[in-house]
């Protein structure tokens, strides 16, 4: 048996079905974003509703939304008409799931829910069921062939309406305005939140860990103070303690498979000056911006009035995972 083969030829029908539901998503797919953005704007929620793989699918839709700023919160469809409505309100929308649109369980708590003044969005695979008759915005998920070789076991209908999820959660996303920064707000705890809301004064390695030295300091002892303090740099200040210049590690290397005697001369011939930089109080994000656009691995803090207070080491980013 060539499981690789089997494996792609999963993948394959999964993928072909992904390509239909492109195919079909206008009009109706327009209508369900500005219903949502509407609900979400008008400080609604999103009810998501679903039974089965169905109902794993509307989960992590719903945890999507939520973590993008559109709140959602799951309906039990099996307890709903036990006291869950209660967490339905007019001005809501209701996401609800089913490939058939008959899912039993669902289709009896359609006459419930229609009691409130709420939208219903629909996703299921067939426009003439009792779910997609009863909604204000039909979503069209019918998959030709399941990825199962049985063709019983859900598997491109869930790809498909997982995909679904995805491009309205995304969507919504753009037209709502959200942005880094609020996405940050909903996940401190990882390593975009904690880049976003960190400063560069929280990841930088203090004034005090700096090999700081004058322009006019042999590369002997800039090196001394690059070893004294731990550092791949050293930063090099005026007489009036502005920055001037860097000299790295990498630096003294390169000049010492031409220069042997480089250790006499001056560190203001050899420096690297006017360096990139990066004020104290800016986002930490900004710090791999600058990294990765220019390619280093030290970045100079600087104060408002351009005096180094600070450095930041790539490895330092590592250690606080922001990489």
């Amino acid at each position: 048996m060539d499981y690789l083969e089997k494996a792609g030829r999963v993948l394959d029908i999964e993928i072909l079905e992904l390509q239909r539901l492109r195919q079909r998503l206008a009009p109706n797919f327009t209508t369900a974003i500005e219903l949502m953005k509407q609900t979400v704007d008008g400080r609604g929620k999103i009810v998501v509703v679903g039974v089965g793989k169905s109902g794993h699918i509307g989960n992590k839709i719903a945890a999507t939304l939520t973590s993008t700023g559109s709140p959602a919160v799951v309906l039990d469809s099996l307890n709903a008409l036990h006291g869950d409505l209660g967490m339905v309100a007019d001005g809501d929308a209701v996401l609800a799931l089913s490939a058939s649109g008959e899912t039993e369980e669902l289709v009896r708590i359609l006459p419930a829910i229609a009691r409130f003044q709420v939208k219903i969005i629909a996703i299921c695979g067939d426009a003439n069921s009792t779910l997609a008759q009863n909604s204000h915005v039909f979503l069209d998920v019918n998959v030709e062939q399941e990825a199962c070789p049985l063709n019983l076991a859900p598997t491109s209908s869930t790809t498909v309406m997982l995909a679904l999820g995805d491009a309205l959660a995304m969507v919504l996303l753009e037209a709502r305005g959200f942005q880094k920064e609020d996405f940050a707000k909903f996940h401190p705890a990882g390593m975009v939140g904690r880049s976003l809301l960190m400063r560069v004064h929280q990841v930088m390695r203090p004034r005090q860990a700096l090999a700081l030295v004058g322009s006019d300091t042999p590369v002997r002892a800039v090196l001394k103070s690059m070893t004294d303090v731990r550092a791949g740099a050293a930063v090099i200040a005026d007489g009036d303690g502005k920055l001037v210049g860097i000299f790295t590690h990498g630096d003294f290397v390169r000049h010492f498979q031409n220069d042997p005697k480089i250790g006499e001369r001056l560190v203001a011939d050899l420096m690297t000056l006017n360096p990139v930089t990066v004020h104290r109080d800016k986002l930490a994000v900004e710090v791999l911006n600058l990294l990765e656009r220019h390619r280093i691995d030290d970045l100079v803090v600087v104060d408002d009035d351009y005096v180094p207070v600070g450095i930041v080491d790539s490895q330092d980013l590592t250690r606080l995972k922001l990489l």
